[in-house]
């Protein structure tokens, strides 16, 4: 008997630690948006400091698990992880280092509803009636969110409510993707995704740089702790993640990111980051809700867990 109640006692404190690893992650990347407009303040738009701390954070990678560029030859298909992956950071970084925190945070976790329609594109995989109600849920509260005093329309109202968009939708594709090719190695699959959000942010600021959209690099020398401090706790964040992951449920870690809806909206309030209102509380519920009923779907039935790094 009382080696039974030691490993309960063993399980719950694993099952302890691996939650605190998952609110650990969620607090990096709920909190991302301050460091990142501090790099901007510092003269570095968002998309050079993407790609600056993703490249640092793939050279890391690289000389821990040299050999994880290897994947990359068995499944060449990691090269469009490594796109939609791109896609996810870049929107989601610039977005909340020029709009509103709270409204670009909750427009990006639209991802559960966008996976419906991903995982029936990519995987093939009808969507139930359940998944259906969960799609209405969270399109209801993002145009309650996108309904603003003075637009006549639902409809996104400038760059930053795009770039949430986008990367919520490419969060979702992302997340099918890593079901799609789950048999490539962990670490050749984390390689394609630090590796492809810092390309394509490079990428898409020479784009925007070609057409005066966005300035040329330029980070002060008081920027550069910032930037290593950024690359380090996106790496901690990861490792926090791949080790709570492993140890719950998907359900249960799928909820228990959402926490990262909180930390981005008490910071975003203690720093004057973000607008609240009731038209925002109520569409946020909604997509919330949607969230948390795709996180409590039975397997065969709730979208991919996995966060992009």
């Amino acid at each position: 008997m009382q080696g039974l109640d030691a490993t309960r006692a063993s399980q719950r404190r694993a099952s302890t630690w691996a939650a605190t690893a998952l609110v650990f992650n969620a607090l990096v990347w709920g909190v991302s948006w301050w460091p990142l407009r501090q790099l901007q303040g510092y003269g570095l738009h968002p998309l050079w400091s993407t790609a600056l701390v993703y490249l640092l954070v793939t050279a890391g990678l690289l000389a821990v698990h040299f050999k994880a560029w290897r994947g990359f030859v068995a499944y060449p298909q990691l090269w469009l992880l490594a796109v939609a992956a791109g896609f996810t950071n870049v929107g989601f970084n610039w977005a909340v280092t020029v709009g509103d925190v709270v409204r670009v945070v909750l427009l990006f976790y639209m991802m559960p509803a966008w996976s419906v329609l991903v995982a029936w594109a990519l995987l093939g995989e009808k969507p139930s009636p359940a998944s259906l109600l969960r799609l209405l849920l969270a399109m209801a509260g993002v145009l309650i969110v996108l309904k603003t005093s003075d637009s006549a329309w639902p409809v996104p109202q400038g760059g930053a409510d795009w770039l949430a968009l986008m990367g919520g939708f490419s969060f979702a594709v992302t997340n099918a993707l890593l079901r799609k090719y789950g048999e490539a190695p962990s670490g050749s699959r984390m390689l394609a995704m630090f590796g492809g959000g810092g390309l394509m942010a490079a990428a898409a600021a020479l784009v925007g740089l070609q057409q005066q959209l966005v300035p040329g690099p330029s980070l002060q020398a008081a920027g550069i702790p910032v930037a290593l401090a950024l690359g380090l706790a996106f790496m901690a964040s990861n490792a926090a993640l791949q080790y709570g992951a492993a140890r719950l449920a998907a359900s249960t870690t799928a909820i228990v990111m959402l926490t990262e809806i909180l930390f981005a909206s008490l910071s975003a309030a203690a720093l004057g980051a973000a607008q609240f209102s009731p038209r925002i509380v109520l569409g946020g519920s909604l997509i919330v809700l949607a969230a948390m009923l795709a996180a409590m779907a039975p397997a065969a039935d709730a979208p991919a867990g996995a966060k992009s790094p």
